[in-house]
């Protein structure tokens, strides 16, 4: 299977620059999987499409304020940096713009000097690892110095951080936002609740791996980046009660879905555990535990757009996504919804 069979044509203006005021007045395309009939409808509609029995799962990671600029000490020469992952004795590894003028024994200042990096290795790709070096709390000082991670087809920086967070975002860790999970407000998961369905929180910390352009033709030949998850017994227990009763498990997002799809065995049952995944979903694969997944549109030639395909089928999907121009959707990050079922 190639990339480029994943390929559609998106206009550059159709691409969400700011999130809406009102998180679920979204637009929402409902796609059936089987037949490839969609309708249009608002994202808080979604209610209609969820019932009693059903477990809604959740990805509740926070993304961490992980830009960060600095300047080379002893040149002052400006220097991005992005945190990736934590390592081990305030070790990270980061993507760093200009590379070259990150060389192993480089120092950066960041902020005045209220907070010190030394990049001590080069690893896979280019990545630094980079030792930071400050008085007090880290998530703190990252917290005053830090930007929010956005997108680079975002092209400028947000007034609010917390429109980058999902309202029920607790676990910090994750570059990117799932962002399936910006449409939704306290109230309509208070009104999902009071319909009898059950909300699973699972967490898996998004590195940029998840957005890294497929760059190889045939696409089983592509790479991708391990992720940190966790699902605890409580949220187990609620997806497997909803598979064992005949209800549908309906994940919010390409994140969620990969979290379930990896921590399950082959039927379908999970229990309480945390690890690394590298899973890649295409078309082909057979979903063990999702039934229908509620998600943003994709890049062009991603992975997600690949794993959306590999559940509703690339020509529904394809067609899906050029309603969704024809009728101006926004897309990415913070533009429209779809809901596959």
């Amino acid at each position: 299977m190639k990339r480029q069979d994943f390929y559609y044509e998106l206009p550059e203006e159709l691409i969400a620059q700011d999130p809406l005021e009102d998180r679920s007045s979204s637009r929402l395309l409902v796609l059936d999987k089987e037949t490839g009939a969609f309708s249009h409808h608002v994202f808080k509609e979604i209610t209609e499409y969820l019932h009693e029995g059903d477990c809604l799962v959740i990805n509740d990671t926070k993304v961490i304020p992980a830009r960060l600029i600095g300047s080379k000490v002893e040149t002052n020469a400006k220097i991005e940096v992005l945190l990736l992952k934590r390592k081990e004795n305030n070790v990270w590894e980061t993507l760093v713009k200009p590379g070259k003028k990150a060389k192993v024994g480089a120092k950066i200042s960041f902020g005045d000097g209220l907070l010190m990096g030394e990049v001590i290795d080069v690893v896979e790709e280019g990545n630094r690892l980079i030792k930071f070096d400050f008085d007090g709390i880290f998530e703190e000082i990252l917290d005053q110095l830090g930007q929010m991670p956005l997108p680079p087809y975002i092209t400028h920086q947000l007034e609010d951080k917390n429109r980058y967070q999902t309202v029920y975002a607790t676990h910090t860790g994750s570059a990117a936002a799932p962002t399936a999970g910006l449409h939704f407000t306290p109230e309509l998961l208070e009104e999902i609740k009071a319909k009898g369905v059950d909300i699973a929180k699972v967490t898996l910390h998004v590195g940029l791996g998840t957005f890294r352009p497929v760059k190889v033709d045939e696409i089983t030949e592509h790479h991708m980046h391990s992720e940190f998850f966790m699902i605890d017994e409580e949220a187990a227990e609620k997806i497997n009660r909803a598979k064992e009763s005949g209800h549908r498990v309906i994940c919010v997002g390409t994140t969620s879905c990969r979290t379930v799809e990896s921590a399950a065995d082959e039927n379908g049952h999970l229990e309480a555990k945390s690890g690394w995944t590298q899973i890649f979903i295409y078309p082909g694969y057979k979903f063990k535990v999702l039934d229908c997944l509620i998600t943003n549109f994709h890049l062009p030639e991603s992975t997600l757009i690949m794993l959306v395909s590999a559940l509703a089928g690339r020509e529904h999907v394809l067609a899906a996504y050029e309603e969704a121009v024809k009728e101006k959707y926004r897309f990415f990050s913070f533009g429209d919804a779809m809901f596959i079922q």
